[in-house]
């Protein structure tokens, strides 16, 4: 293991650092440069003194998922069965406003001129109802050298067929390509059922993949001693040599990260049914935890586009600190989702920003401290903040306090919405949950946001505002693999699928051992993707042999839908997840102001309000709010009517009185 070991989370505010040094943890941020995400990181190695020093660098990126939501993508050919060149743009024809009848017209994901036909068409057993000649071939490498793109992403009908094929019509494709495109074929981006969604990934994944390999390749210049990882969208890492040509498992990088920070602190400070919301300064990330294993789906999106490959399973909302208020045409107060981001940031920042943000109404409260902001290393401008507020507060016709309530107001308002879809929207019962938040801005909102959905317990992580990237030293390396294998489940042999289980691990573990991970260390967890004969979509149960499984999925599907079918079970999809052994890493030595304790008035409150740095909390001491506890990298407001306790890893663990 390298003597230094450095996670690093790239927000769209600031970046996060948290340091493995000696057995004792280091946190630290900057100001996030979206223009160039590697000059941040470099930044903050430069300010912990690690230039020169063995380093393992493990981070989430932001890079592919930013390319995807502002269409930044490279310019890239996709090249399909005749016949199918408009699959992307047609999709599933689900409409976004069901009573609209004139809904207005989206960009197609690929232009049309862009979309090539060739042969290599297989029907649904595989037969071969077209082949791919050798003029097939030319003539696509001479179109794809006039068109000049950047990338190419092949997908052919039932091409998951051929996945273990030398042969193969998708990987011919790929050998005729000209030199220095990046290639991503279907067939092994995501070997399943489903052209479109398999198509759009295959796209994603080609359309970001460069930005992402040169995004490596100049960090990797930057720190050319360090070894670096990333962070996947599943929860695992990926060593940085393999991240680029599976660009579209990195979409969700650095939520992933937090979800396995805020799952790790939660197992060791005792809850492990939690609902959590990472705050950060653009955007809200809201997910269901229970137990050891994070939630994965298959059917997440971005923006408006499907990506098949494991993800986390969370909503995201366009409100974090940097969310500006305004007042619309109606006269009423909106928040989000436009962000101030890191330049110019919130008014308060003091980098021109004019716009009242949420940062800024927490200011204007009191519930930010500009002596404590970042330990002191940055200065708050609280006449910007007044200024900025001031600009929703006329037109509302209320004084600056009151139009600061209000955008707070708001603001957890959207928040409280996202916890509902991820709990009440799914038959769970909040209030059986605890509310843990990270992120930034996360604990200044908890106290509200468990009010709002009747919840009596939260918990704020130590290192809150930074938990994305401690999340990354805990995340262990990984692999998520699948193989669509059809047919009636009890018509199927357990031995069958248990050998079909086994190439699969074979090749994850393979992966594994090429990044450095012991044998011994590495296991294997195979999962079925099961529905009733005739339906479209299945739910994904824990592989335990055919009798089993299929009786787990018929409780499964009562539980979810109230009733269970007397259908035959279908298999779909096989899937399975290699892992090494996650990072054990001490949480008691939190390094955070020591000021001493004090007290101040802040508005709205009848009493003066006790100011607390986390560091001088006992463990068991008790304290009742109104209060402000303050750390480096976060604050949070005890809101009147709860109290909290500090555990002996300096957890803060809420609950109302």
């Amino acid at each position: 293991m390298s003597a230094c070991i450095l996670g690093v989370d790239t927000g769209g505010t600031f970046t996060d650092f948290v340091l493995l040094r000696d057995s004792r943890l280091h946190v630290h941020k900057v100001l996030s440069t979206p223009d160039a995400p590697e000059r941040a990181i470099l930044q903050g190695i430069r300010e912990l003194g690690l230039e020169g020093d063995e380093l393992l660098l493990i981070h989430g990126s932001t890079v592919a998922t930013n390319a995807v939501l502002e269409g930044k993508g490279v310019r890239t050919v996709y090249i399909t069965n005749r016949g199918l060149r408009d699959t992307l743009s047609i999709g599933r024809q689900a409409r976004r406003e069901l009573y609209n009848l004139n809904p207005p017209l989206k960009a197609p994901p690929v232009l049309r001129e862009l979309c090539l036909e060739t042969g290599g068409r297989l029907s649904a057993t595989g037969e071969e109802l077209e082949p791919l000649t050798e003029t097939d071939l030319a003539e696509l490498r001479v179109e794809v050298e006039r068109l000049a793109p950047q990338a190419v992403a092949i997908n052919l009908l039932f091409s998951w067929l051929q996945a273990g094929r030398e042969d193969s019509a998708e990987r011919r494709i790929e050998a005729a390509m000209p030199e220095g495109l990046f290639v991503s074929r279907s067939s092994k981006v995501l070997p399943e059922v489903r052209e479109y969604e398999r198509g759009i990934t295959t796209w994603l994944n080609a359309a970001v993949g460069p930005l992402v390999a040169g995004y490596l390749q100049r960090l990797r210049n930057g720190v050319p001693q360090a070894h670096i990882a990333v962070m996947q969208s599943s929860g695992g890492t990926i060593a940085a040599a393999q991240a680029g040509e599976q660009a579209v498992h990195m979409l969700l990088s650095g939520p992933a990260g937090g979800l396995a920070g805020a799952q790790y602190v939660g197992m060791q400070a005792g809850c492990e049914r939690l609902l959590t919301f990472d705050m950060g300064g653009t955007s809200t990330d809201v997910a269901l935890l229970e137990g050891s294993e994070l939630r994965l789906t298959s059917e997440g999106r971005i923006g408006d586009y499907p990506v098949g490959v494991p993800m986390v399973d969370m909503h995201t909302i366009g409100a974090g600190g940097g969310s500006i208020a305004r007042v619309d045409a109606g006269g009423m107060l909106q928040v989000g989702p436009e962000s101030a981001g890191a330049a110019p940031g919130p008014a308060c920042y003091g980098k021109d920003g004019l716009e009242p943000t949420v940062t800024d109404a927490n200011l204007v409260l009191g519930r930010l401290r500009t002596d404590a902001f970042l330990g002191g290393a940055m200065s708050l401008d609280v006449d910007a903040a007044h200024h900025a507020v001031e600009r929703v507060a006329q037109p509302l016709g209320l004084n600056i306090e009151a139009a600061a309530e209000g955008i707070i107001a708001v603001a957890n308002e959207h928040m409280a919405r996202a916890l509902r879809v991820m709990s009440v929207a799914r038959g769970v019962d909040p209030r059986q949950l605890t509310l843990a938040c990270f992120g930034g801005a996360g604990g200044l909102h908890v106290c509200a946001l468990a009010e709002a959905l009747g919840m009596e317990n939260a918990l704020v992580p130590v290192h809150a505002g930074v938990l994305s990237a401690l999340g990354m030293l805990v995340a262990p390396r990984a692999r998520h693999l699948s193989r669509t294998q059809t047919g009636l489940l009890d018509h199927i042999s357990d031995s069958e699928l248990d050998k079909a289980f086994t190439e699969l691990a074979d090749e994850g573990r393979a992966a594994l051992r090429g990044e450095g991970v012991n044998e011994k260390d590495i296991e294997s967890h195979p999962s079925t993707d099961l529905r009733y004969r005739g339906q479209s979509y299945a739910i994904n149960l824990p592989w335990q042999g055919v009798h089993a499984t299929c009786e787990a999925f018929h409780r499964r599907h009562e539980t979810l839908y109230g009733h269970r079918l007397e259908l035959p079970v279908e298999l779909v999809t096989l899937r399975i997840k290699t892992q090494g052994a996650s990072l054990q890493i001490p949480l008691d030595n939190e390094i955070s102001l020591d000021n001493p304790t004090h007290s101040s008035r802040i508005p709205g409150c009848e009493r003066d309000v006790a100011i607390i740095a986390r560091a001088n909390l006992h463990p068991g001491q008790t304290l009742h709010g109104p209060a402000l506890i303050t750390e480096t990298v976060s604050t949070t407001w005890l809101a009147p009517g709860w109290q909290c306790k500090a555990d002996g890893m300096k957890n803060l663990l809420l609950s109302r009185e």
